[in-house]
């Protein structure tokens, strides 16, 4: 059975956050250590009405995930499993761990986006 744990994760240190991640199948594992406060939503500008369309599962950590939705928001905090489905901005709050499992080729697919608009964004500052 193909596994993956925090250890033998790819390491991506994104500066804001930590992310340990790898593929099970079909499925991308992220293991997301948060180092200071994020909101997603700059990232995800130009995508189906700027937010994120790539289904997540997983489980909280410690800390807390905001996922704003076109009418409501839902927190997940400490030992909470979570879903988010398409069509969320998700913020995290400094300190926040959690384990997230996506479709591997929806998450590339946001992966390249999110990239994109963080090179425009580096280009204005």
């Amino acid at each position: 059975m193909p596994k993956l744990s925090r250890e033998t994760a790819e390491v991506d240190d994104l500066g804001i956050a930590e992310d340990r991640h790898g593929e099970v199948g079909d499925y991308t594992v992220d293991f997301t250590t948060i180092r200071q406060d994020m909101d997603l939503a700059p990232l995800l500008k130009g995508l189906p009405d700027d937010s994120c369309q790539c289904p997540h599962w997983g489980y909280m950590i410690k800390g807390k995930i905001v996922a704003r939705y076109g009418d409501h928001e839902e927190v997940y905090e400490t030992g909470d499993a979570f879903y988010l489905a398409p069509g969320h901005i998700p913020m995290a709050e400094a300190g926040s761990e959690f384990v997230q499992f996506s479709p591997t080729s929806e998450l590339a697919a946001l992966l390249e986006h999110m990239q994109e608009n963080m090179r425009k964004l580096e280009g204005a500052a």
